[in-house]
């Protein structure tokens, strides 16, 4: 299998593979090996980066094919979540006793929702996608950190106060979330 190599030397003690989706192998060694311990290493691993390299190379192409959302879609969801997110967010506000300030539908790559420190609501308009419980999860998580701005014990307490099931929300949204962020063009 054809790939490229970059070999980085540092104050390590031992050499390290990874493999880049682009079909590059980024090698790091100490900087005490010589070139070719680190080729001997290379051929040494040959099984395993191919396998890996083929991995990467297949999470290539399922994303390739992945079929996208249109503009419109997204505009939909967007439009759906701006009717359905705020009720559900003030329902939870009063239950946690606490106030927030704008909220706002956004699609997003990276989260599926957000608290600023103004307690300014952001949320991903994918949430209309999700079962309603894990929107719930996503909305509650929010909310709490309008008490907790971290993610310390005390935060997720609190969480699982509201809601004792969050656990297998936040599960769902790991295991099936990308399927959706993928989707988005």
């Amino acid at each position: 299998m054809e790939y490229i190599t970059e070999i980085k030397q540092s104050n390590r003690k031992t050499i390290a593979f990874e493999i880049k989706e682009a079909g590059v192998l980024i090698v790091r060694a100490p900087f005490y090996m010589k070139r070719s311990e680190i080729l001997q290493e290379i051929h040494r691993h040959q099984a395993w980066i191919d396998s890996h390299m083929e991995k990467a190379a297949n999470r290539v192409k399922e994303r390739e094919e992945t079929v996208k959302f249109s503009n419109k879609e997204i505009r939909q969801m967007a439009d759906i979540a701006v009717r359905v997110i705020p009720p559900r967010v003030e329902q939870y506000a009063q239950r946690l006793g606490v106030s927030y300030g704008r909220i706002t539908i956004r699609s997003q790559r990276t989260r599926w929702g957000s608290c600023s420190s103004k307690g300014n609501l952001n949320f991903n308009c994918l949430l209309t996608q999700v079962p309603e419980q894990v929107m719930d999860y996503v909305i509650v998580h929010e909310l709490c950190h309008r008490i907790e701005m971290n993610h310390s014990k005390r935060f997720w307490t609190l969480v699982e106060q509201i809601m004792p099931d969050y656990k297998m929300h936040r599960k769902w949204l790991k295991d099936n979330g990308n399927s959706l962020i993928e989707r988005l063009p």
